[in-house]
């Protein structure tokens, strides 16, 4: 399902069609894509977005599987088998340098339009390994083809809705360079992409609460 991406070496002007999920990561295997439409106007809803910390977001099933999915390495830990995972970060941005978890790196953004970021690492591992990142661009992870290990693309992105809400849209993409990973993966994808939805429907929910938060308390025109 290959984008069209253009020239990687200009810059996206705000207000155009592509993407730059379009541009780092424009063939991809599988993909999920989310919308909402937010009580507030995009200039509100991307300081939003500027804002949005996803280590906030929480919903009783998310929180629930979250535990499940570390418990083998709780177990690992206590039984003195690997070293105790570390803990999660205190916040989670999107802005700067990215989320700042292992294996994950910005993609760069588009001012009051698009937040992009992606992710190296083996996801169907029953401990996802990551990939080390540090020092890759967005043009490197665009070309990476390492057998043996998978991408995400991820972005956030805004577009105007009538005169005065805004159409949040939230979409991520897998890509798999070897057909060994990409089976592996159409696996692992099939049991966890519901609950990636859910994450994702919740981040949007958050984003909305914080929007209409900041429009009700924006000066009137």
């Amino acid at each position: 399902m290959p984008a069209t991406p253009a020239d990687p070496q200009l810059p996206i002007v705000p207000g155009s069609n592509e993407l730059l999920v379009d541009r780092y990561l424009p063939a991809f295997d599988t993909t999920i894509i989310e919308h909402r439409v937010m009580t507030a106007d995009p200039a509100t809803t991307w300081q939003a977005l500027a804002e949005l910390d996803l280590m906030q977001v929480h919903t009783p099933l998310m929180d629930a599987a979250l535990k499940v999915r570390g418990l083998p390495a709780t177990v690992a830990s206590a039984m003195g088998r690997q070293r105790p995972p570390p803990p999660p970060p205190p916040e989670l941005k999107l802005r700067g340098d990215g989320p700042g978890l292992p294996g994950w790196l910005p993609l760069g953004e588009v001012d009051g339009q698009e937040i992009a970021f992606g992710a190296v690492g083996r996801f169907w591992q029953p401990e996802i390994e990551w990939f080390d990142v540090e020092g890759m661009t967005p043009e490197d992870f665009a070309a990476f083809a390492e057998p043996g290990w998978g991408r995400i693309g991820a972005s956030f992105s805004l577009r105007p809705y009538g005169l005065t809400r805004t159409l949040a849209s939230y979409e991520a993409r897998t890509a798999t360079p070897d057909a060994d990973s990409a089976k592996r993966f159409r696996r692992y994808w099939g049991i966890v992409s519901p609950f990636v939805g859910h994450i994702m429907r919740a981040a949007l929910d958050a984003l909305a609460e914080d929007a209409e938060r900041h429009a009700k308390h924006r000066p009137a025109a």
